[in-house]
């Protein structure tokens, strides 16, 4: 049941940020998905990956793999957060 919720946490982060960036700038979609990525999509992904694969190899130190994932999804999401500052908008 924990996994499920875990997915469901991040599918909803996802509908969310996907209905605040709709029509927006390219540099606030950029801000959008990177809050997203790092705040409730990362963990809650990392969690459910990690007690998905313990379930298949039947090991329960295989969960640890959410260690690895969490620290690589809130980077992404990280870089996205700074492009989406840093980035300059384009002259029309």
């Amino acid at each position: 049941m924990a996994i499920a919720v875990g997915y469901a946490v991040a599918l909803l982060g996802t509908v969310i940020a996907y209905l605040l960036s709709e029509g927006k700038p390219k540099k606030t979609k950029y801000k959008v998905w990177g809050i997203a990525l790092m705040l409730p999509i990362s963990p809650a992904l990392a969690f459910s990956i990690g007690l998905t694969y313990a379930v298949i190899v039947k090991n329960g130190w295989a969960a640890l793999m959410m260690w690895y994932i969490f620290p690589l999804i809130f980077i992404i999401g990280l870089i996205m957060l700074l492009v989406g500052i840093f980035s300059k908008e384009e002259a029309k």
